[in-house]
């Protein structure tokens, strides 16, 4: 690749699962790579996977950002805007799943973790890193959702369905744990919940940079159902919470029905979205990897649920979450 069409990309989640496997791509592609990892041995430690993978030296560099933590978030952003230099492309990929476990676990403010890493730490990486992405020439925004924010998809319509109601639950912080309000903890919900966050932020986004006049593409995408070998990664908690559900599931979704992707498949779909080289048009776009049979997918632009279709939810979202994170990190709302 010339110098002149390599990219500076910036990624969450780009250690393991489908953005390691993106990582690796990218930076074969000769483009220049920033990992926002938990901590600085998490930077390192991908660095030396992403060397060992490559022929050629890469340009690549990680900057310790935990998305349980805010202040540490604020932190590595201040860090990269020091830089001052333009982002080409910006991953928001990282997510989390506490399928199995009975009561939430909270970050360091205090924020449902599923919550917190999903949506509001994405969200915040947005507000403060968005300005050195509309400084690029041709400056892209992708953030990985999932079908499942959509209840009449397949994974959507197992268990509770994802909806933010009135966002009472943001509302009032005592009952934080779920965003519509409701009482019982369900991390299956919190999951498929905070997947529509990242379609509402998206769409978000959009409208804000195109009212500005700085409209660029944004690209919310589902990979798939993508089911990891290993005892790290996505599936971590619903493996540790229970082996034997994970396994079986793991069984029928994965080896008998045929019915997931995998992480190399969906990190190429990955890489194929941060690099340009489909979906050129501005605005929101959401781009899922849709099971058509058992073993083939087909990858195209396809339309959001109702509730991710509400502009004035995302409007909401939007306002309540800086709200939230503004007060969280002592600043003047």
């Amino acid at each position: 690749m010339q110098d002149e069409t390599a990219q500076r990309i910036l990624i969450t989640g780009g250690s393991s699962g489908i953005g390691l496997e993106a990582s690796k791509q990218l930076t074969q592609r000769g483009h220049r790579l920033t990992l926002l990892c938990r901590t600085a041995e998490r930077c390192q430690e991908t660095l030396r996977t992403l060397s060992a993978e490559s022929e050629e030296h890469i340009k690549a560099e990680g900057i310790a950002m935990n998305l349980t933590d805010l202040k540490s978030i604020e932190s590595g952003c201040r860090t990269i805007l020091q830089k001052n230099e333009p982002i080409d492309t910006l991953i928001l990929n990282a997510g989390i799943q506490n399928v199995g476990i009975k009561e939430p676990r909270l970050t360091a403010q205090g924020i449902e973790e599923t919550f917190c890493v999903n949506h509001l730490a994405h969200q915040l990486i947005a507000m403060r890193l968005l300005p050195l992405l509309i400084k690029s020439k041709k400056p892209r925004l992708v953030v990985t959702s999932s079908e499942v924010h959509n209840p009449i998809s397949g994974g959507g319509r197992v268990g509770l369905p994802a909806t933010l109601g009135t966002l009472a639950g943001l509302k009032d912080q005592k009952s934080m744990a779920m965003l519509n309000g409701q009482r019982n903890f369900d991390a299956d919900k919190a999951y498929k919940d905070s997947k529509l966050c990242n379609i509402l932020m998206a769409r978000k986004i959009a409208i804000k940079l195109k009212q500005s006049g700085q409209e660029i593409p944004v690209l919310a995408w589902s990979p798939g159902l993508v089911i990891p070998q290993g005892s790290e990664g996505f599936f971590r908690t619903s493996r540790q919470q229970n082996p034997i559900g994970l396994a079986v599931f793991t069984f029928v979704a994965r080896d008998l029905l045929r019915l997931t992707e995998t992480v190399q498949k969906a990190g190429s779909l990955l890489a194929g979205l941060a690099d340009r080289s489909i979906h050129e048009k501005n605005g929101f776009q959401y781009i899922s990897n849709q099971l058509i049979r058992p073993g083939k997918h087909i990858f195209k632009e396809t339309e959001t649920s109702n509730e991710g279709n509400n502009e004035q939810l995302g409007e909401e979202l939007w306002t309540l979450s800086e709200h939230l994170i503004n007060q969280k990190l002592g600043e003047t709302p």
